[in-house]
């Protein structure tokens, strides 16, 4: 054997059962033909699919329809109406009113003062000193809490409480309030200067007013 030559097979040395004769798998692009040669596996795929797509089509239901009745209707008006029960809806931010005619309006006076009259009678019956500051003092005691406190908080004293009329605020519909309703009696003396005229000037005025009413805005209306 000369040195550097390979050495004699050794048939001792036999390789593994099918070593090397296995076909090694083939990553690549397969052969032509109509079917790959055995152990082909094709390489994976990417890019092929697109990603899911997001936001094509929004979760069911959603913004699809608003809350039943949201926004259909608008929410009710306050404000534009009169107090209820005084006369027809206005058209504006003043009311309209029905008024109490004249013969409501005296009758509730004649009421206001039938106490007042019976004490003056039997004031005069007596005549006596005493008695004459004391029913003064009554008599003030009653128009004081009858005519401005409860006219003026309610809108109805005594008599027109028992006509079914009130005393109201022309612009606001709202009883007239304390001071008003005195304010509004001291007024009263125009309409007692002319021959009385001003406590008849209902009788024609197109809204019942008399002067003082035309002259504090109040009108005089069912209630």
């Amino acid at each position: 054997m000369v040195y550097g030559d390979p050495p004699p097979p050794n048939p001792d040395d036999v390789p593994p059962p099918g070593y090397g004769n296995v076909p090694q798998p083939n990553y690549g692009n397969p052969p032509p033909g109509n079917a790959p040669p055995p152990g082909y596996v094709p390489p994976p795929s990417y890019g092929n699919a697109p990603p899911p797509s997001y936001g094509s089509a929004p979760p069911p239901g959603y913004g699809s329809a608003p809350p039943p009745g949201y926004g259909n209707a608008p929410p009710p008006s306050y404000g534009n109406m009169p107090a209820p029960g005084y006369g027809p809806q206005g058209y504006g931010n003043s009311p309209t009113y029905n008024y109490a005619n004249w013969g409501q309006r005296v009758g509730a006076y004649l009421i206001d003062i039938a106490p007042i009259i019976v004490l003056e009678i039997i004031n005069i019956a007596v005549r006596s000193v005493a008695l004459s500051f004391i029913v003064l003092l009554i008599v003030l005691g009653i128009t004081i809490y009858n005519r401005w406190i409860l006219g003026g908080k309610t809108g109805q004293s005594w008599g027109k409480r028992a006509l079914g009329i009130k005393l109201l605020s022309e612009s606001t519909g709202q009883p007239i309030g304390a001071g008003m309703a005195f304010a509004r009696d001291i007024v009263h003396l125009l309409d007692s200067l002319p021959c009385y005229i001003g406590f008849l000037w209902p009788l024609w005025d197109a809204k019942r007013q008399t002067f003082a009413d035309k002259i504090l805005s109040t009108v005089v209306v069912p209630a």
